[in-house]
């Protein structure tokens, strides 16, 4: 048996030939099939089960890398041979927390042996031809030399209405909401919560860039510090909201110790959580109470409580790390350049003043007046919003360390949606596409080469923004 690969060649790996027939061709019923894996993430070469409910007598189970690939956007690497369908237990909720699982059996085990490091959509389909997906990270060995491409899986799985619970809803609304809630599970929908809509379309374009990539999720960043070891930089995609102690910790240190950081969303780091075992492994449960009056631990181990990461008990407030703070849902504007000259927006022709409808929303951060606000800080981008009715305002940022590395906002949610173009909806236009897939370029290209603050010194103008 071939050894797997420990390190991906981003280049080589896309140069092989794509397989356009990746999509769901027909979602079916909800319960026609779904599943999930027993892994949040996998190294090369190891072992996940999957666990597979269908109403119908046989499936099969196929695994796509996600990936430029010459435009196909997916490279197809394995498929089972047709399998027994199993209708399994219908969902179980604790008493306690409302915490959804699916108690059901394995269905079938697989190998990612010769598998290259990445993002998967493992495409299942029922004899009737429903189909849905079940996401799955092979995570990087090493990062070293690499951008790491983080995966939001904590905030896929808050928002998870499968089984009639999240952190947000349950049959009540906010009331019998879940206070903990668990991988051991399938997303709903089309199965991979949030990945689609907020993180497929940055990893398509990071990867047409030929940048070397490392790949991990919100649950490797918790569990080890080695994720960002060595890496050039890190990028969060559009909507990564919940974070625990250890991975801000963790990318904290990394900056001071001249990893570049990006977050190509807003509302990051904006709620606190904890993580806890199910029966499946560890890391596979997250807690977030979202009030701490109703966390046990607010008074035993008040640093560990979860709600707002900028409220009491412990407040601290995520403009810290990010530059600016969650301001605004539901949010609607146009993204408004600032500072034209930057090297982000180098090649993209945009001059002060030019707006690009629809790029805003549906949540944005902005500087905060009282802060804590890193220094020195460059506001990219100023734009006038609509928050609910309220004139607010969203920022786009980058400062720079001690230690060199830069860090870059933008500020809103649909920016990685917007590389859509006008698929994305909400009167995002072509212009708009290109725009943003030219600064995540520059991004991306100028992160690569090294600390940013060494190459891009900022020039600190927030005093135009707060008086000080």
């Amino acid at each position: 048996m071939a050894a797997s690969p420990k390190v991906t060649d981003t280049v080589a790996e896309n140069a092989r030939p794509g397989t356009p027939d990746w999509r769901l061709r027909k979602r079916g019923r909800a319960d026609e099939i779904e599943g999930y894996a027993d892994r949040v993430s996998v190294l090369p070469g190891e072992s996940f089960r999957l666990f597979v409910s269908t109403t119908t007598k046989g499936f099969k189970a196929e695994a796509f890398r996600v990936g430029w690939y010459g435009g196909a956007q997916a490279r197809k690497l394995w498929e089972s041979p047709r399998q027994p369908g199993v209708r399994q237990a219908y969902p179980k909720v604790s008493n306690q927390n409302y915490t959804v699982t699916a108690p059901w059996k394995p269905s079938l085990t697989v190998t990612t042996t010769d598998w290259p490091e990445g993002v998967y959509l493992l495409r299942l389909t029922a004899d009737s031809g429903a189909q849905r997906y079940v996401p799955l990270t092979l995570r990087s060995r090493d990062a070293t030399g690499r951008l790491v491409i983080l995966n939001a899986t904590t905030t896929w799985q808050a928002y998870n209405m499968w089984g009639g619970h999240n952190l947000y809803n349950g049959p009540s609304g906010y009331s019998d909401r879940s206070r903990a809630v668990s991988f051991d599970r399938p997303y709903d929908k089309d199965g991979t919560g949030k990945f689609m809509g907020y993180e497929h379309p940055a990893i398509v374009l990071a990867e047409k860039t030929g940048k070397q990539l490392a790949y991990a999720t919100d649950n490797d960043l918790h569990a080890s510090p080695d994720v960002l070891k060595g890496a050039r930089g890190l990028v969060t995609l559009g909507h990564d909201e919940y974070w625990s102690t250890n991975m801000r910790t963790n990318v904290t240190k990394a900056r001071d110790s001249g990893v570049n950081v990006a977050f190509l969303g807003a509302n990051a780091v904006n709620r606190h959580i904890r993580f806890g075992p199910t029966k499946l492994g560890p890391d596979r449960l997250v807690t977030c109470y979202k009030d701490s009056s109703e966390d046990p631990v607010a008074k035993t181990d008040p640093k560990e409580s979860t709600q707002d990461w900028r409220l009491p008990p412990v407040p601290r407030p995520e403009s810290d790390l990010i530059g600016i703070m969650y301001n605004c849902f539901p949010a609607a504007g146009s993204f408004t350049v600032r500072r034209p000259s930057s090297w982000l927006f180098r090649g993209t022709g945009v001059r002060k003043g030019t707006a690009f409808p629809g790029l805003i929303g549906p949540e944005t951060d902005a500087i905060n007046p009282i802060g804590p606000t890193p220094r020195p800080i460059e506001v990219l981008a100023h734009s006038p919003i609509d928050c609910g009715g309220i004139p607010k305002t969203a920022d786009a940022t980058y400062y720079t360390t001690k230690s060199g590395s830069g860090v870059v906002a933008t500020g809103t949610m649909r920016w990685v949606c917007a590389m859509r173009g006008p698929k994305c909806g909400h009167g995002v236009t072509e212009a708009g596409r290109r725009f943003v897939t030219k600064a995540t370029e520059n991004l991306l290209v100028a992160m690569a080469a090294g600390p940013l603050g060494n190459a891009y010194p900022v020039k600190d103008n927030l005093r135009e923004f707060t008086g000080s």
